[in-house]
């Protein structure tokens, strides 16, 4: 009989754990939950405190839950005791409750405890079973009152959207946190689109003293007033803002007016740089999509894999990183030691502080888990490189250096003001700045969203100068700026947002981000999230009905009762009980509203093809026009006027004199799923559209070129696609053929085809042969550089997550040559110092 059985989620930990456990231990995965609340029923019973009804989550391609029930059940009663692993967070303890109510029931005839560790190593397992524990039901009501109340507003909300916004290929749901995130998103588009730029001048002289370099300063204040060049509303005294033309032409006069400049003053001081705390999930999330340009969910994914486990060779499965979900900073007694003996091996006395460095948490932050680390320093990012994906090791460098920093002395730099005076009360200031001690930044620098005046004093190089000493202005600017609106949010700043603001918990926010991009809610443009038509009607009218529910301050208020109810201060069902009676108020006079919406309200429009009167109605990408009359049915988009005649056969906006290329009869503005584009309004005889630019305006036709088509003959026309511009054939789309420049021939033997460049579905660039019968595809680029190692005629070039481009065998499994990066080829070829030793030689 197995003396004892080990449940954890996934096989990957379970092959981890499993070489820290001797033969009297089996280990086995559940695969993440085995119930949930059923799919096609709220499995809420209101009337009775809101009882969960869980059911065996069905069995799915991915997995067969039912046979991994069975075997879980086979492998218990063949076990002297149970023991559960699941995750240390509310999930995990939700998943060991349903275990253990699948395994043994109520009467348990044999012991089941539970386990916790936060990083899957040796010590920590073993730990872990010297020492286990019950399972905490305080956790498991937690995350069982989180599941109940974003069932009742999905299950609830959701059906009365898609009612109420009209029928379509897509349905539209609405959850707690998801919604408020797209509220978010919404509400800063409409800033933008709101925002009045205001008109401000700015005035640089380079100035030249006895030293060199020149330097440039900006004007600083007027008459003992500060130039004001930001956000004008919240004016102080003593303050002066320069905001038309005219008042700058007259200042600039005045400057250069000025016989003499001099030194009035020199400021030098040192100047501390502190490190950063060790990762939290958010901060994780942030700086993986600044400096790697991952989504957050690519970025979960990627760590959980570390913690988890992977195989480092003869050293086999190891959990590289400790558990990522958590928003404690605090790190364990035994990493403090270990990392500082190697900053004192590795860089050196001078960079290691006389005591570790605290970080203290956020308000409301849980302890329970450590921050984010290695699980040993002595594995460096090149120590564990062979074994690693590159986009896991760029995640692993990530973590591994922040942590490293976070126990290091600060950088030093020396920072220098320099007032030039001149004239009538005329003060321009330089502000530099040196590093004399980098300190921790010789291991990390935490990333930015924006440029701040930190980066600018770096750049600037000041020469050595004396109060009272005589400057000579070379040169004057002066410039016109305006404010700009607030910046779109990308991953990183709407990660920091929902957190600032309590929405939600860091490890939900991969999933909320992901559906909002699913549902076509938002859509990432240049790694920042626009809004579509679809997602600013949902924000709407979720913000109208439910004030309360969607609002970003309610939201953080049921997260903070949420952990009340995990510390056992609130009763769960109590607190469910009274967001519920808010809510169903609520939701009843939103059918009300929304019903109303999509009947229509009566207005004094005329339809513009018949002359019966118009209702205004609300659809799915926006309030419309419709006709009453039933045999018409035109209808309009809400405040475009009826410019269309009705000999066009359109209830849409001409889109000024563009005709359509196919027929010649007028293209007017219409909007689907995707947003605006341009129809003929000679549908449905002539189905041709044509897309719009991002700023609005109609796409350029097509040009035809004197070539023609290998396909059908027709000629070859430059097109605009959306990523730009392509030659294709001009019959499209009865032809879909498009050219295609040929990077280098196929290296398939016998295939004669070219290797040309391609782009996914999702604009993902990938390299494939013209041949359709030939299979050769490869997602980075080939180029004509033959391999070293196996004679190759090609190697495939790739850029790391520092820019720097390098190249690999296309035969990873029988070749693997890969050419190092610049960074790593300097590390390698660098002899260590009796100062700054190898890690293998530290270790």
């Amino acid at each position: 009989m197995t003396k004892g059985l080990v449940i954890v989620e996934s096989p990957a930990k379970a092959k981890t754990i499993t070489k820290y456990l001797g033969k009297d231990f089996t280990v086995l995965a559940s695969y993440g939950h085995i119930k949930d609340l059923p799919e096609k029923e709220l499995g809420v019973d209101v009337a009775h405190g809101f009882e969960p009804t869980y059911e065996l989550i069905p069995d799915t391609k991915k997995r067969n839950n039912s046979r991994t029930v069975r075997e879980l059940k086979s492998a218990a009663r063949k076990a002297e005791s149970i023991y559960l692993a699941a995750d240390p967070d509310r999930e995990g303890e939700a998943i060991c409750q349903h275990l253990r109510e699948e395994l043994v029931g109520d009467k348990a005839q044999k012991p089941v405890y539970r386990l916790l560790f936060n990083e899957i190593t040796k010590d920590a397992i073993q730990a872990s079973l010297q020492s286990p524990r019950q399972i905490n039901q305080a956790l498991v009501e937690a995350q069982q009152a989180r599941r109940v109340l974003d069932r009742l507003v999905g299950y609830e909300v959701s059906p009365m959207l898609n009612r109420g916004l009209g029928g379509g290929k897509v349905a539209l749901s609405a959850g707690r946190v998801q919604s408020v995130a797209l509220r978010l998103v919404v509400e800063r588009e409409r800033e933008i689109l709101a925002f009045q730029p205001t008109e401000y001048w700015t005035f640089d002289a380079r100035f030249a003293a006895a030293l060199p370099p020149e330097f440039t300063a900006k004007l600083f204040s007027i008459h003992g007033e500060t130039l004001k060049t930001g956000d004008f509303d919240k004016q102080r005294r003593n303050e002066r803002h320069v905001r038309t033309e005219a008042e700058a032409r007259d200042l600039e006069r005045q400057l250069r007016e000025v016989a003499e400049w001099h030194v009035a003053a020199v400021t030098t001081r040192e100047k501390k740089r502190h490190p950063v705390a060790p990762f939290i999930t958010s901060t994780l999330q942030q700086e993986a999509a600044r400096k790697l340009s991952f989504p957050v969910k690519k970025t979960m994914s990627l760590a959980q894999k570390l913690y988890e486990g992977v195989e480092l060779g003869p050293e086999g499965s190891v959990g590289l990183i400790t558990y990522m979900r958590t928003d404690s900073t605090r790190i364990a007694d035994s990493a403090i030691t270990e990392v500082r003996d190697f900053i004192t091996a590795q860089y050196g006395t001078n960079r290691l502080p006389a005591k570790p460095n605290q970080y203290k948490n956020k308000k409301g932050a849980q302890d329970a888990h450590e921050a984010i680390r290695p699980t040993s320093v002595w594995r460096t990012p090149e120590k564990v490189a062979p074994y690693l994906e590159a986009d896991e090791l760029a995640l692993y460098r990530l973590i591994w250096q922040r942590f490293v920093a976070s126990q290091m002395t600060p950088a030093l730099f020396d920072a220098t003001t320099i007032d030039i005076e001149g004239g009538p009360g005329f003060v321009f200031r330089a502000t530099g700045a040196v590093l004399r001690f980098d300190g921790f930044l010789a291991v990390y620098e935490e990333g930015k969203d924006e440029r701040d005046t930190d980066d600018e004093a770096l750049a600037l190089k000041l020469p050595r100068v004396t109060e009272g000493e005589r400057v000579e202005c070379r040169e004057l600017q002066v410039n016109q700026s305006f404010t700009r609106p607030p910046a779109r949010y990308t991953e990183a700043t709407l990660v920091k947002t929902l957190e600032e603001q309590g929405i939600g918990r860091p490890s939900t926010y991969a999933q909320t981000l992901s559906v909002i991009q699913s549902r076509n809610y938002v859509e990432k443009r240049d790694g920042r999230f626009h809004p579509t038509p679809l997602g600013m009607v949902i924000a709407d009218v979720l913000t109208e009905n439910f004030a309360d529910l969607f609002d970003p301050g309610y939201t953080a208020v049921l997260e903070t009762q949420l952990d009340e109810i995990e510390e056992g201060k609130l009763n769960w069902r109590e607190a469910l009980e009274e967001f519920y009676r808010k809510f169903r108020a609520d939701l009843e006079a939103a059918k009300v509203n929304l019903k109303k919406a999509k009947d229509g309200v009566a207005t004094d429009e005329r339809c513009h093809k018949c002359g019966a009167a118009m209702v205004l109605r609300l659809g799915r990408f926006g309030k419309y026009l419709s006709c009453t009359n039933p045999e018409c049915k035109a209808t309009r988009d809400y405040g475009t006027p009826p410019a269309a005649t009705a000999e066009h056969g359109t209830s849409a906006e001409v889109a000024g004199e563009i005709a359509c290329d196919a027929c010649g009869r007028p293209m007017v503005r219409k909007r689907g799923r995707w947003g605006e584009f341009l129809a003929c309004t000679g549908y449905p005889e002539c189905k041709t559209t044509r897309n719009l630019t991002r700023t609005g305006a109609p796409k350029p036709a097509p040009i035809q070129l004197d070539e023609t088509c290998p396909t059908c003959g027709q000629p070859l026309a430059v097109r605009q696609g959306r990523y730009g511009e392509f030659i294709g054939c001009s019959n499209y789309p009865k032809c879909t053929y498009i050219k295609r420049e040929a990077i280098l021939p196929c290296p398939q033997p016998g295939c004669g085809g070219d290797i040309t460049e391609r782009r996914s579905g999702r604009g993902r660039v990938f390299y494939k042969c013209t041949n359709t019968d030939c299979e050769a595809i490869y997602w980075d680029r080939p180029v004509s550089h033959p391999c070293p190692s196996c004679g190759s005629p090609f190697t495939l070039q790739k850029t790391n997550a520092q820019g720097e481009a390098y190249h690999y065998c296309a035969d990873k499994e029988n070749c693997g040559w890969t050419e190092l990066p610049a960074e790593k080829r300097k590390k390698k070829d660098t002899p260590p110092s009796s100062k700054k030793r190898s890690a293998s030689e530290a270790a």
